[in-house]
């Protein structure tokens, strides 16, 4: 077993933590609340999987405790997370086709309710942490080689949009997201992104396309679209995890880390 564990962040679509063996609960106390997950082992790491809506999907984009959740991993001796997130196309373009996987490296942050830091700077420090590439370039090459590996085609690169949620987009929403150069929409990308920065740790979404945005497909957008199209992307997925983590280096060799952090 080597000593690093990592973290997955399961979203929706992405629930069960079947490809961990030995995999026990853990409950873990933050400044922020209460976090679980469950802990067992993959690819010859220590895994963390935690639910991000929590158990049976009850909890809504919104309210979502992000900043337990990404303190609680850190907790457990996480320094490397690997996030899925169900998202929506904002173009009809190869590789954002409904099924397609998109290994995002950057973001657009359009959340306006949500807690987005640690550092509230009462009582504790105000710091602002660089965000010019937001994303952990080892861990995504770690899956774009994993997923060639497989055979299973991923678009490496993309912007990620991420709403406050939980309602579906408007059709001028989207397309003044796609001027803006996003090429996916979700909303649950952000603050989780941020926060896992401020701690130092890796991070890399895993997009999961299950349904062209508002106005970029022929009718309207529905959960049980949504719902379908996860459904068939789940086992692609945690094999693509899986191998993923075996082509990665025991430590860290990334400048994730070096970001300001709470120490």
């Amino acid at each position: 077993m080597r000593a690093v564990r990592v973290g997955v962040i399961g979203g929706t679509g992405f629930e069960s933590p079947a490809f961990l063996a030995d995999a026990r609960d853990e409950v873990v106390r933050t400044p922020y609340g209460l976090a679980r997950a469950a802990v067992g082992r993959a690819a010859g790491f220590e895994v963390a999987f935690l639910l991000r809506h929590g158990p049976g999907h009850r909890l809504p984009p919104h309210r979502v405790n992000y900043r337990a959740n990404v303190w609680a991993l850190r907790e457990l001796g996480v320094r490397r997370v690997l996030a899925t997130a169900a998202v929506g196309a904002l173009r009809r373009e190869p590789g954002l086709a409904p099924g397609s996987i998109v290994l995002c490296d950057q973001f657009l942050d359009f959340t306006r309710n949500r807690p987005t830091t640690f550092f509230d700077g009462d009582p504790g420090p105000v710091r602002h942490v660089d965000m010019t590439r937001p994303y952990c370039p080892e861990l995504r090459r770690a899956m774009r080689e994993a997923a060639e590996a497989l055979g299973l085609p991923v678009r490496d690169g993309g912007t990620y949009v991420c709403t406050e949620g939980p309602r579906f987009e408007s059709a001028a929403e989207i397309r003044a997201f796609a001027l803006l150069g996003g090429d996916v929409v979700g909303m649950t990308g952000l603050p989780e992104a941020a926060l896992a920065r401020e701690l130092g740790l890796c991070y890399q979404p895993v997009a999961l396309v299950a349904n062209w945005a508002a106005g970029v497909g022929d009718g309207a957008v529905s959960e049980e679209e949504v719902a379908a199209a996860l459904a068939g992307m789940r086992e692609r997925v945690a094999a693509l995890v899986q191998a993923a983590l075996g082509r990665l280096a025991p430590e860290p060799a990334c400048a994730c880390g070096e970001a300001a952090g709470l120490g």
